[in-house]
């Protein structure tokens, strides 16, 4: 594999003046895929991208990855992260406990063309999600031994690693993106909507006594800076955030509606990526595996000059 290795050590080392400044506005992981997300005031920075993102994956009986895509009811799912286990809850459902350190069977799952090797969570979890999702569904975990790598020519040939992520260890957003969003969806008579529809792992926002940041400013990126206790982490954009239907489905109720994928329709689409409809910026660690970022950290980044 012709591929460069993440600069672990050198996190600490500065690379001159940024172009703005900024925080960090909200932390976001997301423990099994495609169920709803966990917001956290602080998150272990690893090779893969936050600790515990995409780790688990619910899939068919074939192995297959399932989504909110076909399945909206996953929305409904409410994963909680505690000091020694993953508690799940949903509606008419008694509470599941999943041991953190604990798997069962080896198994290969698929998601998207990836064929991924995986640990089966057993026949308790496994019955759990399908008596909610009404199909036969099996929860599994990540095996930590799988390298399963980004797209090598979005990451100009860094070796950038996920797990059951849709291909990144990151996604990026900032407030003032979603603020012009909902500007516009209010204008239409829509009711504003959450930053958990776009399912971002990091948030920004306005750093205090610094320029406001202008919507879509991810967009333009070349590095992003954060300020932790331990040094500094580089983070780096590589592809805008193509979107699905799922930023349609309301979290709370698992309802889908058309007005945010029309809106998106309408003024998202992304020349870069042939038409489709972006919003985010799927990121990859360049340094800083192992950091602890927390909200309200410091971020400086310099736009990218094509």
């Amino acid at each position: 594999m012709n591929a460069s290795v993440l600069d672990t050590t050198d996190a600490a080392a500065p690379v001159g003046p940024c172009d703005l400044a900024a925080r960090i506005a909200g932390l976001f992981v997301y423990p099994v895929k495609s169920c709803a997300g966990v917001r956290v005031e602080q998150a272990l920075l690893l090779d893969t991208g936050l600790e515990f993102d995409r780790a688990w994956m619910v899939v068919d009986g074939d192995g297959n990855f399932l989504t909110q895509r076909e399945l909206p009811r996953m929305a409904l799912i409410q994963p909680q992260l505690k000091t020694y286990e993953m508690v799940l809850r949903a509606p008419g459902m008694l509470a599941l406990h999943i041991a953190l350190d604990r798997v069962e069977t080896r198994a290969r799952v698929t998601i998207w063309n990836d064929d991924v090797a995986a640990f089966d969570m057993g026949p308790i979890a496994a019955q759990w999600f399908t008596d909610f999702l009404g199909i036969a569904a099996r929860l599994v975990r990540f095996d930590p031994d799988h390298l399963r790598v980004s797209n090598l020519d979005d990451t100009g040939g860094t070796l950038a690693l996920n797990q059951f992520s849709d291909g990144y260890p990151l996604l990026v957003i900032s407030q003032a993106s979603l603020d012009r969003f909902n500007e516009k969806l209010t204008a239409q008579g829509f009711a504003a909507v959450g930053m958990e529809r776009f399912r971002p792992n990091i948030v920004l926002g306005d750093a205090p006594g610094e320029p406001l940041l202008s919507p879509h400013d991810e967009d333009r990126l070349d590095l992003i800076q954060i300020t932790t206790a331990q040094g500094l982490v580089r983070l780096k954009p590589v592809k805008p955030c193509a979107r699905c239907p799922i930023p349609g489905i309301d979290p709370a109720t698992a309802i889908s509606s058309h007005a945010v994928g029309d809106l998106l329709q309408g003024y998202r689409q992304d020349a870069r990526l042939k038409g489709a409809v972006t919003f985010g910026m799927n990121t990859i660690v360049l340094a800083g595996i192992e950091h602890l970022l927390k909200v309200g950290q410091p971020v400086g980044a310099n736009y990218r000059f094509d």
